[in-house]
């Protein structure tokens, strides 16, 4: 063919780009590759126990069991449409009763407040002690680990030294935990980021640990989070600030809330407010492999059969919303949370399964269109993704999930950029 530049000429762009190529990839590497839990369970130190997470389930079937016992009242309190109705509640009904929760926070913060060093001490050995022994025995969650408190002047020994003990109590007894994860809350300042990322490379370097091996994630719940004195876009600071170390950004609702001048009967996670402040995180990470988590609702499903449905209903809109906008994961506050967050996290993978696993169908066969939709790559990642999302949580299963689409798990995780 014919042509005008000779190819010294793609060579000097190549060149002067060969930079930025190198900081691309280094700041949007992409998709983990790893699953992400659909929630994440604060429970008080102090009332943290070897049988919390089963405790957590038994008490969810219990209240599914009073007040939404069959199918059909499951499919009443959730709108579900009856085609999935059945098979979402076994589905839940299993779940509660082999892995209720799938990340554990033991918070050492705002749910267990301040408290003598030396009680503070024994709770953070304690908490090491049981996590270990629950590693042992396979009880533990996936995915677990603790809040300690912020790197504010006035805690911030109190929340390193906790820190510190928790992990070298799991140090003496055995190593770290695969799916270890620590919250840093209350940040305003990208340098607090940096100081959590170089503690956390001072314990590594004392016990001989890969580098990069602990990693963290940062609570939002900060106005100056979103937005600094400069009038910048502070989140985006803190992923470069954390030195490789930060793993995800979790909304705090109420913090976050009372910090813009939110009435209490106000703080809720679909707030406008609320709503700015989770796009400009989303914003600031997508490409990173960074996750997404939304807050918590602080209305719990107690009392009256009215009141717990009603309750349930509320929680499982707000999920459902928050899965629509690409927040994958969410905190629950209370087990009776439990059977609406399944249940809402189980519909929005099981009503979208047969026209996502169709699309991606066409798309591997190389026709492109499924009906009136013509997808290109970009949209088969996503559909890729939603399809493995739901494999992970439980909503569908592996053999489900390549009879429907024609491809296996390995070949989705390619069409999704997992690796």
């Amino acid at each position: 063919m014919a042509r005008t530049l000779d190819s010294t000429v793609a060579e000097r762009i190549g060149a002067s780009l060969a930079a930025v190529d190198a900081e691309l990839a280094r700041r949007y590497p992409g998709d983990p590759g790893t699953r992400q839990p659909v929630h994440t369970v604060y429970v008080p130190a102090d009332v943290f126990a070897a049988d919390t997470v089963r405790s957590w389930g038994e008490r969810a079937l219990a209240a599914l069991d009073e007040h939404a016992p069959d199918a059909g009242e499951f499919a009443e309190v959730f709108a579900l449409p009856e085609s999935i109705a059945g098979p979402v509640y076994q589905r839940v009904r299993a779940k509660l009763a082999q892995e209720p929760v799938e990340d554990l926070r033991i918070d050492f913060e705002d749910g267990y407040g301040r408290r003598a060093d030396r009680e503070e001490d024994e709770a953070a050995a304690r908490a090491a002690e049981l996590l270990a022994g629950a590693q042992r025995d396979g009880t533990a969650p996936p995915f677990t680990g603790i809040r300690a408190k912020c790197m504010e002047a006035a805690v911030r020994d109190r929340g390193i030294r906790t820190l510190d003990i928790f992990l070298t109590g799991l140090m003496a007894a055995g190593g770290l935990p695969a799916g270890l994860v620590l919250t840093l809350p209350k940040v305003t300042f990208a340098e607090q980021v940096t100081a959590m990322a170089q503690l956390i490379e001072a314990f590594e370097k004392a016990h001989a640990l890969q580098p990069g091996r602990i990693r963290f994630e940062v609570q939002i719940e900060t106005t100056q989070a979103i937005l600094g004195p400069d009038g910048r876009a502070t989140v985006a600071r803190f992923v470069e600030a954390g030195q490789g170390r930060v793993s995800a950004l979790h909304y705090g609702t109420f913090d976050y809330s009372a910090a813009c001048g939110i009435g209490p009967a106000h703080q809720t996670p679909d707030h406008p407010a609320a709503d700015h402040a989770k796009a400009v995180m989303q914003v600031a990470v997508a490409g990173t492999g960074i996750r997404l988590s939304d807050g918590s609702t602080n209305v719990l499903p107690v009392g009256t059969r009215e009141q717990v449905r009603a309750a349930w209903r509320s929680h499982g809109a707000l999920v459902r919303r928050a899965l629509a906008r690409a927040y994958y994961q969410g905190w629950d506050m209370h087990p009776g949370h439990l059977p609406s967050r399944y249940a809402a996290v189980y519909a929005f993978y099981r009503e979208g399964l047969d026209a996502a696993a169709r699309r991606l169908a066409a798309y591997a066969a190389g026709s492109g269109a499924a009906g009136p939709v013509l997808d290109e790559p970009a949209t088969a990642r996503a559909l890729s993704g939603y399809v493995l999302r739901g494999v992970d949580c439980g909503a569908v299963d592996t053999a489900e999930a390549a009879r429907l689409t024609g491809l296996a798990r390995a070949e989705l995780e390619v069409l999704a950029g997992r690796v």
